[in-house]
């Protein structure tokens, strides 16, 4: 019989991205004052976020939220990257304060499987290298279309968390 998960905590969370064969790490955001799981796929790091925690229980959250953040040097053109957020579902790409987000949530409401969990692990692992491809691809497009164009700084397969 598969367990069904309710509800995570950081450590749970961890352990589980874990057994799925992911590096992860507990660790504390002192900016946003959260703790939060850090992991990382082909070298691009990302974070998991705890979202609505239980009123009885404040150690164990119900959702979370995955997270990848890139650091923008210069102006980006918004149009390719619509296009690319249009193109997809199940997460969110912004800009915000310099950074390139992208962000998926998780919800546990009502119960789901672990493999349930690893389904949408892997949807993000699967959207976060797309998303690294379409840029590699895309800005250099923009740049030789237009000199202000800009790149996302580094473009070498590092994210760099925000905060």
């Amino acid at each position: 019989m598969t367990e069904i998960v309710t509800s995570l905590t950081v450590d749970s969370l961890r352990a589980l991205l874990q057994h799925f064969g992911y590096r992860a790490e507990v660790i504390t955001d002192d900016a946003a004052k959260v703790t939060l799981v850090r992991s990382a796929t082909s070298g691009l790091s990302f974070d998991i976020r705890p979202g609505n925690h239980l009123a009885d229980h404040p150690a164990q959250f119900v959702d979370c939220a995955f997270l990848a953040s890139f650091k923008v040097e210069g102006e980006l053109p918004l149009a390719p990257l619509n296009d690319w957020h249009n193109a997809r579902r199940f997460c969110r790409l912004h800009l915000n304060q310099g950074f390139l987000m992208l962000d998926m949530d998780v919800s546990l409401a009502g119960g789901v499987t672990s493999d349930h969990l690893r389904a949408h692990l892997e949807i993000f692992d699967q959207l976060l290298q797309g998303l690294v491809a379409f840029l590699r691809s895309e800005l250099p497009r923009l740049a030789a279309n237009d000199a202000s164009a800009t790149a996302l700084a580094p473009l070498s397969a590092t994210v760099s968390p925000i905060g």
